[in-house]
């Protein structure tokens, strides 16, 4: 077998192994390295916080460049180990993909509504969604859920996989980083709206391909989860553009349009809320709907390993 030839289906097999790996044994119970790295990526912004977009932009250029020079390194010392570089893809990839993670605290929080303990339902919200919920009723928690695992559907399954297709472990772990201190300092909150500039705008740059992949599979396979694609492609192009974020507003509509809800409406964090644009024209979402996304969220990630795997045969 030609050297090129093994490489590309190492990296299929690869990033093929780890979805699979994370579908079947989900997160590491300890020492996560997603967690590591946010501890370092902590630490370091404890030291270098400015309300300065330069001191932030110096910031994820640090953390980016460190972490996937260091893969890059590995990664060359591998080119002639064609199994240990599938083993160090496969365990970067599973590392890095969260989609069986994603897909349960969805079912989970549509479970307790569906059980009518809205207590519950609100304790485990902060582990899908950034907003507050404690003043969220059973349908407002329904459509958290599903906006959530929408955007992290792109984030946390697809962007991984299409990165490492296109960069091999670096492209893995750059992304990764990128998207992990966006969560982090990318939001805008008075403290991060200037140091936290350069994460989130990197992160919608490199989110930009992972999301439109993603919104073209969720109109593609909504009638596997009972919905119509043209209804899902109609939403899509309709609504995804309205909302102000490139990326998630294209999977929140796509999802919108395949499971047949509405999604949209004012978000309540803390003490500042949000008015976003209606996405679908169906009712509210209910359990059952958070069930149907969590499973459409694992068929996208199932069609994006797919994909990984023909392109780089």
């Amino acid at each position: 077998m030609a050297p090129r030839q093994c490489l590309t289906r190492t990296s299929a097999l690869g990033l093929t192994g780890g979805l699979v790996a994370d579908w079947l044994v989900g997160d590491p119970p300890r020492g996560h390295p997603v967690a590591g790295f946010g501890r370092v990526a902590a630490a370091l912004e404890r030291r270098m916080w400015r309300p300065s977009r330069a001191a932030g932009a110096l910031y994820v250029l640090a953390l980016v460049a460190g972490t996937t020079g260091a893969t890059a390194w590995i990664d060359r010392r591998l080119r002639r180990w064609p199994a240990g570089r599938l083993v160090l893809l496969g365990g970067l990839t599973w590392a890095a993909v969260g989609g069986r993670q994603l897909a349960q605290a969805g079912r989970e929080l549509g479970g307790a509504v569906r059980d009518g303990d809205l207590g519950r339902a609100r304790e485990l919200a902060p582990t899908l969604v950034g907003r507050d919920p404690r003043m969220l009723d059973g349908p407002e928690l329904c459509r958290a859920a599903v906006e959530s695992v929408a955007e992290n559907t792109a984030d946390a399954v697809i962007g991984p996989l299409l990165w490492g297709a296109l960069a091999g472990p670096a492209g893995v772990v750059g992304y990764r980083a990128v998207n992990t201190l966006d969560a982090m300092v990318g939001h805008k909150s008075p403290r991060y709206l200037r140091f936290g500039w350069a994460a989130a705008r990197l992160d919608d740059l490199l989110g930009w391909p992972a999301a439109r992949l993603g919104a073209g599979l969720a109109c593609l396979l909504a009638p596997a989860v009972g919905g119509d694609a043209h209804r899902a492609w109609r939403t899509l192009r309709h609504d995804g553009a309205a909302h102000p974020s490139p990326n998630a507003g294209r999977m929140e509509a796509a999802f919108a349009g395949a499971i047949g809800v509405r999604l949209g409406g004012r978000n309540n964090y803390g003490d500042r809320a949000e008015d976003r644009p209606i996405l679908g024209d169906g009712p509210l979402p209910t359990p059952d709907d958070v069930d149907r996304a969590a499973r459409l969220s694992m068929l996208i990630g199932a069609g994006t390993a797919a994909l990984v795997a023909l392109t780089r045969r």
